[in-house]
């Protein structure tokens, strides 16, 4: 059966953008992983081209945090960061070059599975990161070669998952700052998106490369509407973020995750 065409509508695209990184916001996330069954399920792209056009949002919602954390945080406590976020830019990286061609190159059907399986697993990290403390002492050891291998092995995984679903990976990267390598979670935040702008851009290029981006109503009727609806949304979400239970809202929103990747990516046998 033939999918129907995509359904652009800057204003709808907007409107869904902007409570969905208010919400990632509040919990420290970009919302991608939120944005791709929207993408599939209400304004109905293939999943291919929604994962290349996932990624391009992603990219405006990165460049606009970072933007505004430069402003209000200092960067100096991330430098003792310097040698980890480095090794995780290589591994993220050239698997994030290697995820997209295989984007590419697998049918529509196994993309959608694996799309499903790995938002399963983000939805139940989510869950299971609202039991667990904001803070905790690095797992690894401080030994410069030990994390500086970790750390690449983090980024090769984390840059799959990003150009397999077109997120930043921050859901990803953040908590492995925080209980490998023991960084506070400020520092993580800032961190988590240094580490996912090289990535994401790598993704971009790729799949700019294979023609995910060949058509241009999709970037104007949708890219464009639904970033800056994510822009407003992810500032909202950083002004609102000591008000709302972290805990909680991480149960919530996992469960929605998991709920929506059902719905959204489950076939009939």
């Amino acid at each position: 059966m033939d999918r129907e065409p995509p359904r652009r509508s800057p204003g709808l695209a907007f409107l869904y953008g902007a409570p969905i990184s208010l919400l990632g916001g509040l919990i420290g996330l970009g919302g991608a992983e939120f944005r791709l069954p929207v993408l599939v399920g209400v304004f109905r792209y293939a999943a291919r081209r929604a994962v290349s056009l996932n990624l391009a949002i992603s990219l405006i919602t990165i460049a606009s945090a970072l933007a505004i954390r430069s402003g209000t945080l200092s960067l100096e406590p991330v430098f003792s960061l310097t040698p980890v976020i480095l090794a995780m830019i290589a591994g993220a990286v050239t698997s994030a070059y290697v995820g997209v061609s295989l984007v590419h190159r697998i049918s529509e059907r196994l993309l959608e599975r694996f799309i499903f399986v790995l938002l399963i697993v983000l939805g139940t990290g989510l869950v299971i990161e609202s039991f667990l403390p904001l803070q905790a002492e690095g797992l690894l050891p401080d030994s410069l070669p030990v994390r500086l291998i970790a750390g690449v092995l983090f980024g090769l995984g984390i840059g799959l998952v990003s150009s397999l679903l077109g997120v930043a990976g921050g859901e990803l990267i953040i908590p492995t700052l925080v209980f490998a390598f023991g960084a506070d979670i400020r520092v993580a935040g800032t961190a988590s998106l240094i580490i996912s702008l090289p990535t994401v851009a790598t993704g971009i290029l790729r799949h700019a490369r294979l023609g995910g981006y060949s058509d241009s109503k999709d970037l104007t009727g949708t890219v464009a509407p639904m970033g800056a609806g994510s822009v407003v949304g992810a500032v909202a979400g950083g002004l609102l973020v000591g008000l709302a239970p972290v805990g909680f809202l991480k149960l919530l929103l996992g469960v929605i995750l998991m709920i929506s990747a059902v719905r959204t990516f489950r076939h009939e046998k």
